[in-house]
């Protein structure tokens, strides 16, 4: 890991300040998180961590995209997420200490950038607050996946697929630079990686992807899905009244996302 020479540290803060997090978490977190970090970078295939691997610290990814994912004993990969730049991820070891909980690999050429376990807990001691800031983290985690078990458990296949694509989308458009402008949300996702995360066949996700996107929902490409219409797209994915008002919280207050979108022309 080597020193991040390129980029000054406002400049990176700035970078990084795209995630909600990071962005909200208290000062004394966000200047540690700068002064104890290096840049790491991995090529298509290679991995961050194994799962079993000891605890190393916490990763924010700056540049491609690392994929979480479980294998199987017949080797059937389960896809957890797609993680982009500027994503955390690591933080469930900060505080049991124990191994890793599943693979992560670079999708593409991937820079990250990591925290150290060690010195890592050592601000964390002098400063206990930023406890509060990590556990927000972890619980944002934890939410987002009370919500896909309960989407594997109570919805048809589309419905999953469509509840899928929103959160997703959502992520999204959070990660944006300040004053983006909205609209279409790309995606950028293989439909062999979605029905991956959704445990469905690729037929089965071709055949719904096709049907929204005759719909006018969204357009399919290789290697991404296009988010055209997202007031449509949460019509197919029948969100609770409840579950609008966490994709508002997630927003951040004022964040655009797919169901303020408008359909494009």
């Amino acid at each position: 890991m080597q020193p991040r020479a390129d980029a000054t540290a406002s400049a990176l803060r700035e970078r990084l300040a795209r995630d909600a997090w990071f962005r909200h978490a208290t000062p004394a977190l966000q200047d540690g998180l700068l002064a104890l970090g290096g840049t790491r970078r991995l090529n298509t295939g290679e991995h961050l961590f194994f799962r079993g691997d000891a605890p190393d610290g916490l990763y924010a990814v700056l540049d491609g995209a690392l994929r979480v994912s479980g294998l199987g004993e017949d080797g059937k990969e389960a896809v957890l997420a797609l993680l982009e730049p500027p994503a955390w991820l690591g933080e469930v070891s900060l505080f049991d200490r124990l191994p890793r909980t599943h693979d992560a690999v670079a999708e593409g050429p991937t820079e990250v950038w990591h925290v150290p376990q060690a010195p890592l807990l050592a601000l964390l001691a002098r400063e206990p607050g930023c406890w509060r800031d990590l556990g927000v983290l972890m619980a944002t985690r934890l939410r987002l996946a009370f919500i896909a078990m309960e989407d594997m458990a109570l919805h048809p296949a589309e419905a999953r697929l469509a509840r899928r694509l929103v959160w997703l989308c959502e992520v999204a458009v959070a990660q944006r630079p300040a004053g983006a402008a909205g609209g279409e949300v790309v995606l950028p996702l293989r439909q062999s990686q979605l029905a991956a995360m959704l445990s469905l066949s690729r037929q089965t996700t071709n055949q719904i992807l096709q049907g929204l996107q005759d719909r006018g929902v969204l357009r399919v490409a290789y290697g991404r899905i296009t988010v055209c219409d997202g007031p449509a797209l949460c019509e197919a994915a029948g969100l609770s009244k409840a579950e609008q008002v966490v994709l508002s919280q997630w927003r951040g207050g004022g964040e655009p996302g797919p169901a303020d979108s408008p359909r494009s022309a």
